[in-house]
């Protein structure tokens, strides 16, 4: 049995349809600025903690707290380091 033109227009409108749904699909999957948006926090903070550790801010965080004794108390020693109350 031959088509109808009824059957060929309720065909093309599926389609239709289906390829509108495929496009919004599409455009959601490559929203790289929403996927981004999302993760700025953590995004932010790794930023940041890598550049704190390149910029050497590690090593002289370590120097402020692990001081050699000059002057005051010892609190805590580990190996050549100690941390002192200079209170």
């Amino acid at each position: 049995m031959p088509r109808t033109t009824d059957d060929v227009r309720r065909d093309i409108e599926r389609e239709r349809q289906q390829l509108a749904s495929a496009v919004d699909e599409l455009r959601e999957a490559a929203d790289v600025t929403a996927k981004l948006r999302t993760k700025l926090p953590a995004l932010a903070a790794g930023g940041a903690a890598t550049g704190f550790v390149l910029a050497g801010g590690l090593g002289a965080a370590m120097r402020f707290l692990a001081r050699r004794g000059r002057e005051g108390e010892t609190k805590a020693q580990a190996g050549r380091f100690r941390l002192v109350d200079r209170g």
